[in-house]
Order: structure tokens, then sequence, then C-alpha cells
């Protein structure tokens, strides 16, 4: 796995308070969640993975994970990033928070902008889950690329079509689904029948 060395990316803040939106206690509950099942790992102190929901339909704004968090077990409402754009050329993201945005603050943005009906994106990091990809006929990306890099990004584009689950090549993995609930649903069923079957 590659270190955590930061953004990759330039964060241009709009304004300097967390986001005030309810639905922040749900995603901050599936932090948790993800973390008692090991899907957000820490490595050097830094918990891996980022989760988001898109704030209003037909949006490509969200509200995210912030970068360099530690374990994601108790997060507060400042752990949060509200991201409202992307300039992908000049590697920009616009952001309200009072901490920079996760480092794949701009693929969650690429994967929203392409499928309307994605309202949640939980990235996750599991040893168990990208082992048993292959036998288990999951769809991957075609070869491995940086965290946080564009190149990252058109690989998951290449891929992305209908599909809700997919692997990162020896990274992670990406759960999609039209709520918080159906994306966090969605990674737990896939790791639980790799633990049954194992």
């Amino acid at each position: 796995m590659e270190r955590y060395r930061g953004v990759k990316f330039r964060v241009v803040f709009m304004g300097k308070n967390p986001p005030d939106d309810e639905r922040v206690v749900e995603l901050a509950s599936w932090c948790k969640t993800f973390h008692s099942y090991g899907l957000t790992p820490v490595v050097e102190g830094h918990s891996m993975g980022n989760l988001s929901f898109r704030i209003n339909e037909g949006v490509n704004e969200f509200i995210i994970t912030a970068s360099g968090l530690g374990p994601k077990d108790d997060l507060s409402h400042g752990c949060f990033v509200k991201v409202v754009g992307c300039d992908f050329k000049r590697r920009i993201v616009y952001a309200f928070g009072v901490r920079k945005p996760s480092s794949e603050s701009m693929l969650h943005y690429r994967i929203y902008e392409l499928r309307s009906d994605v309202n949640a994106i939980f990235h996750g990091h599991s040893e168990e889950i990208l082992r048993a990809a292959g036998g288990m006929n999951l769809i991957q990306t075609k070869s491995w690329h940086p965290y946080g890099s564009l190149e990252l990004v058109k690989s998951i584009e290449e891929v992305l079509d209908r599909n809700n689950f997919i692997i990162m090549r020896r990274h992670g993995f990406l759960s999609l689904g039209s709520s918080m609930d159906e994306a966090g649903k969605l990674a737990i069923d896939i790791l639980q029948k790799i633990r049954k079957d194992s």
C-alpha cells in the first residue's frame, strides 16, 4: 500500500465552518461501523479510506471525511468537509470546513458527476476483499495508480458503468449506493460472504 503523504491537490476554502447537515451524524455512524469491521484500517496513525454522501439530488456537492484522520470510530462535525467543486486541470478542490477534504475528493466528485443515481460513496481498504476479488469476479481497475491521482480517477471511469462495487487494484474498494445504507451494507455483505466462505 502506498504511504500516505497528504492531499495531492490545492484546497480553496470558501468558508472555514464545518458542514451544518444533520446527515453528518449518519455518516459518522457509518465511519464507526467501517472502523469496527476493519474496512478503514489505521496505518502509521492515519485511518485509510474515505466516506461521502451527495448533499442534494442533481448537484455534485457532497460531504466527505477530512484528510489525515486517525481512527474513524468517533468523529465530530469538524472531521467532515463540504466539497462544492473541483477543477481537474488545475488540481483545485473548493470546500467548506476546518480541515482539508479527503485525498480522494476528486474521485468522489467525478463519480457523482457521472452517476446521478449514486448518492453515497464509501471507499475502504481490506486485504480480505482484495485477495478474494478474482474468485468472486468483482469488477477491478485494469492497473494500479497512486492514491489521489487523476490517473486513478481515469482508471475508475474505465470500469464505472453501472457497477456499484469496484476494486482498485493493490489499493482498496469503492462501494456505491443510492443511500448511505445501501453503500455501507453492500461492502459489509461482500466482506461477510468472504469470511463465511473462507
